[in-house]
This record gives C-alpha cells, sequence and structure tokens, in this order.
C-alpha cells in the first residue's frame, strides 16, 4: 500500500457489546436513511475517530492507559463514545468504583457530543467516571479495499455489555437499536428483511460461533489477529471479494454485486 493510499484511510473503531440474558445476543443499531455511509443497514455502533479522543488529558480518566499505545488508546476512547452517542450506554464505572446505573447521560448530552458541542472528556469528567480500556477485546481488524471511495481502518472490539444501563437509539445517525441474536441477524439478512454490509455479516458469522459473552470474547483473545483487506479477484463466473484464508471467516469469496 502506498504512502499516499495509505493517509486517505481513516482510523475507526467498532463495537460488538454482549450479554447473554434473556439469551446470547449483541447490540445493533439501525443506520439513519440520510447517512452517506451504509445508510439504513443494521450494523455495530461505531464510526470514526476523532481529535478528542487522542487527548491525552485523558490519562487521569480511564482505568488502563499504561497498557495500551497512543493509537489504541484513541481506539478504544473512540468504541465507547461511539456506543454512547449511538446507543447510550457508558463502558466505564463511578470513581469510587461504582456502576453507572439506568441512563448514563440525558439525550440532549449525547447528541451534544455527537455534534461536537461538548467534548466526551468533559460528560466522563462531569460525571465523575472512568472509561474501562482495557473492558475491550480486539475481535477482528478490517481495512475497506481500495475499490471503495471512502476508506477505514476499522477496529472490532467486543465487550460483556453493563447490566445496569439501558440502551436507547439517538434518533439522528441511528433510528433503532435492538439486541439480536448473531444467527438471528443473519437470517435476516439472507432473507432480504434486513440490510447487512458485508463486513458486519462475516462478523455476525464469526461471532454466532460462540454459545455466550464470555465465549465470544474468550475466542476473540484465542484468535491471532490478521487485518482483513479484501481484495478483488477474477473467477469464471465474474469478479470476487476474496479476504485472506488464514483471517478465522473461513474461505471467503463473495461475488462484488453483492457487496457493492
Amino acid at each position: 500500500m502506498s504512502q499516499a493510499a495509505a493517509a486517505d484511510i481513516k482510523p475507526a473503531a467498532t463495537i460488538l457489546l454482549l450479554r447473554d440474558d434473556p439469551s446470547f445476543e449483541v447490540l445493533m443499531v439501525k443506520r439513519h436513511h440520510q447517512i452517506d455511509f451504509a445508510s439504513g443497514a443494521l450494523v455495530f455502533p461505531g464510526g470514526k475517530t476523532h481529535g478528542g479522543d487522542h487527548d491525552p488529558a485523558w490519562a487521569d480518566h480511564v482505568v488502563g492507559w499504561n497498557d495500551f499505545d497512543a493509537d489504541q488508546r484513541a481506539l478504544r476512547i473512540a468504541a465507547i463514545r461511539e456506543v454512547f452517542e449511538e446507543a447510550g450506554i457508558l463502558l466505564a464505572h463511578r470513581r469510587n468504583g461504582e456502576p453507572i446505573g439506568g441512563e448514563a447521560c440525558p439525550m440532549d448530552v449525547r447528541e451534544a457530543v455527537d455534534q461536537g458541542r461538548t467534548p466526551f472528556l468533559d460528560v466522563v469528567t462531569g460525571i465523575d467516571a472512568r472509561l474501562d480500556l482495557g473492558a475491550l477485546t480486539v475481535f477482528a481488524r478490517w481495512i475497506t479495499p481500495a475499490i471503495v471511495p471512502k476508506r477505514f481502518d476499522t477496529w472490532f472490539y467486543a465487550v460483556k455489555a453493563p447490566d445496569d444501563q439501558l440502551a436507547a437509539c439517538d434518533g439522528r445517525e441511528t433510528v433503532d437499536a435492538e439486541w439480536i441474536a448473531p444467527a438471528e441477524a443473519l437470517r435476516l439478512a439472507e432473507t432480504g428483511e434486513r440490510k447487512v454490509i458485508f463486513p458486519t455479516r462475516m462478523n455476525l458469522q464469526l461471532l454466532a460461533e460462540a454459545g455466550s459473552a464470555d465465549d465470544a470474547v474468550a475466542r476473540a483473545q484465542a484468535r491471532t489477529l490478521v487485518t482483513v483487506e479484501p481484495v478483488v479477484q477474477s473467477r469464471e463466473a465474474g469478479r470476487v471479494l476474496v479476504l485472506p484464508p488464514d483471517a478465522g471467516y473461513g474461505v471467503v469469496e463473495e461475488p462484488l454485486e453483492k457487496v457493492m
């Protein structure tokens, strides 16, 4: 990959928020139909990193600061911020160790963070909380293929959801938030009842191999991370998008018309 091409790839982070009650489920949100990326699709909460995610002042407001390099700190803060903005879940504890409980913050606070009017750091500081960076386990890393105009280097993180908070969509970028079994999300995609983009579908398939939230996290911890940058190859039947065979998804040759 050339330096110019790499410079056009934006870092991003996505959260696979997992729970076992009433059954093994993942939190997914439906993208607003007017959003330019994955409009109307069922996705995991996530998005691009922002400048505030790199603020060194976070050192006093997170757990696990010294366990990660600067890039991973920012990515994990971004992932936590995104699920806060889009679904209202705050992966944090009060500084005294107590859980957040109920609604982490009112909708207007989430909107202010999303729109850049209020730094996420100020919100976390204001409720005397600390983000738990170590609670996030790397699940996958995908780089958008070169054939796509907007490219992202997206890190997927798996984490068990706090059992004391409520999820609610933001109504702006997302219009619905729901807990759903990975296999059910795949069924909805297969029948066309829901739009699920290719990377989300592949990671749902990987997630569906687990039997519980703990199992999914353990499997992710045990896997060797292989960065997935799909490439286009030609076959007799047409062009296909191919994944690295050692990335954990098996042999994948997706017809290009299904992902474009």
